[in-house]
């Protein structure tokens, strides 16, 4: 009898993935297509929440299942059960590498719809296979980082911490979900092995589990303060805020912690009004000496009620914010997809194109390359796509709107920066790993210095303008019109 596999079993996630991708590449394999270079690009269709851009998150976690793909004898054994695959294939599987290049967008990078974050460069069956893992990772983070970006940008300033590891949606949803949520903007995590395998500082107080095991709140309290000192944090509405919570809080404060010349760091509010609660807890605790006590929030928060929490003059330091983060719960999916653009026949790229009634799912075909347009302050204005390797740096080509051709563009003293580069050569990482505090702070660069304010908005932002280059647009109408008259045959 096979063992259970568990939780805590060591992991092959190599076939996390549709089984789709798996037929196709037998199919691949049986027609004598398999070896023939293709190339892929991963990007998303629109904004989180109708924001004004999207942060490009979950990069490494993709690379590092590219680099390590396998196919162990027990995978083998169980796609054998199947009886899809031909023993040829499966023996190809066993032996099977990634061998491809990829191209990528920085991680942390703000980015925006139908431009190009991967692409990758390989054989066609290669390609196929990587889909559904490197869309899952990206997918993921990206959208939880783009709603962390949104929280920490409502809270002016104010310390965000991730507190929702019991809401995510599993284990792995939970440690990567607080990576991404670092990236984003989030100072710390309560999920400790986020902390340890990332080094994301961790955070966290007490449940109304502890000062209810006691026989009083004031009991629970003082035990509290005498084991983590100034370390302590009291959750003050267990029973009453106001009448209970913060007086006892305040006590337990003057008795234990200020004769041992220690502080209280602070009192958590998880629930009521808490724009009128932290104002009249800020009171309190002033009025007691107790000045540098921080306020800390939780309860259900986003960017939404924590904007209102502000405007209404609370008094929070601290906001603790967990299921509406975790779960990005007002828009749970990133949309990310992963499409063919180009094959390779007779040493040249054949661009590909999906065609369809829903204009928003036809793509951009070919090989390309991903600049981003400066104005004369450095803000970042448009986006352009142009052929791979057309030249744009140093002359200005004509520029098409691709969603507003009729538009025209000028971008005369602009700068245009390429934003893709290569991170994977021949199946190995060319890149180096980022620590993660330095895509946090390449993130938080990006909004004070290339992200223009109107775009920041969290209610109807400015959209940031994708153009092309007139040569690409052009090709890829032709190619349009192409596809429609022969339906997709030769």
């Amino acid at each position: 009898m096979t063992a259970q596999t568990t939780l805590f079993s060591p992991r092959n996630l190599s076939l996390m993935m549709d089984l789709y991708e798996l037929t196709m590449a037998n199919g691949y394999f049986t027609s004598g297509v398999k070896d023939t270079r293709a190339v892929f690009d991963l990007f998303y269709r629109s904004n989180p929440d109708d924001g004004g851009f999207a942060i490009f998150a979950g990069l490494e976690q993709a690379l590092d299942y590219v680099e390590h793909i396998h196919f162990d004898g027990d995978d083998i054994a169980y796609l054998r059960s199947l009886g899809l695959f031909t023993a040829e294939f499966l023996d190809y599987l066993a032996a099977f590498r990634f061998t491809g290049d990829i191209y990528a967008v920085d991680e942390g990078t703000v980015v925006y719809p139908n431009e190009p974050l991967v692409t990758v460069v390989a054989p066609l069956i290669e390609a196929q296979i990587i889909e559904t893992a490197m869309l899952s990772q990206i997918n993921h983070q990206s959208l939880i980082a783009t709603k962390a970006n949104r929280i920490v940008r409502a809270a002016q300033g104010r310390m965000v911490s991730d507190m929702g590891a019991r809401r995510a949606h599993n284990a792995d949803a939970a440690v990567y979900g607080a990576r991404a949520a670092y990236i984003g903007g989030v100072e710390a995590t309560a999920t400790v092995l986020a902390g340890k395998m990332f080094g994301i500082p961790v955070t966290g107080t007490m449940a109304h589990s502890w000062i209810m095991s006691f026989a009083s709140e004031y009991e629970a309290f003082k035990v509290y303060a005498q084991v983590y000192g100034s370390n302590s944090v009291f959750l003050v509405d267990t029973y009453n805020t106001l009448k209970s919570g913060l007086p006892n809080a305040i006590k337990a404060a003057h008795d234990i912690l200020l004769p041992a010349g220690k502080k209280l760091k602070g009192i958590r509010i998880d629930s009521g009004d808490i724009a009128y609660l932290s104002k009249e807890a800020r009171r309190m605790l002033d009025e007691a000496g107790l000045e540098d006590c921080s306020i800390v929030a939780s309860n259900s928060l986003d960017e939404f009620n924590i904007r209102s929490i502000i405007s209404q003059g609370g008094c929070v330091d601290i906001f603790g914010v967990g299921e509406r983060l975790i779960t990005s719960k007002s828009d749970s999916t990133f949309g990310g997809v992963y499409k063919l653009t180009a094959l390779e026949k007779d040493g040249r790229w054949v661009p590909k194109i999906k065609v369809s009634d829903n204009v928003v799912k036809i793509t951009n075909p070919g090989r390309k390359d991903l600049y981003r347009v400066y104005d004369s302050d450095g803000k970042s204005i448009a986006e352009l796509i142009a052929d791979h390797g057309e030249p744009v740096n140093g002359a200005v080509p004509e520029l098409v709107c691709a969603d507003r051709p009729w538009q025209t563009l000028d971008y005369l003293g602009c700068t245009f920066k390429k934003l893709q580069h290569q991170v994977v050569a021949g199946g190995q990482r060319i890149s180096q790993t980022r620590p993660l505090h330095q895509l946090q702070d390449y993130v938080r660069e990006q909004m004070i210095r290339e992200v223009r304010e109107e775009e920041q908005r969290l209610d109807n932002p400015d959209i940031h303008t994708l153009a092309m280059t007139s040569g690409y647009y052009n090709r890829k109408l032709a190619l349009l019109k192409e596809t429609e008259a022969g339906l997709g045959g030769e």
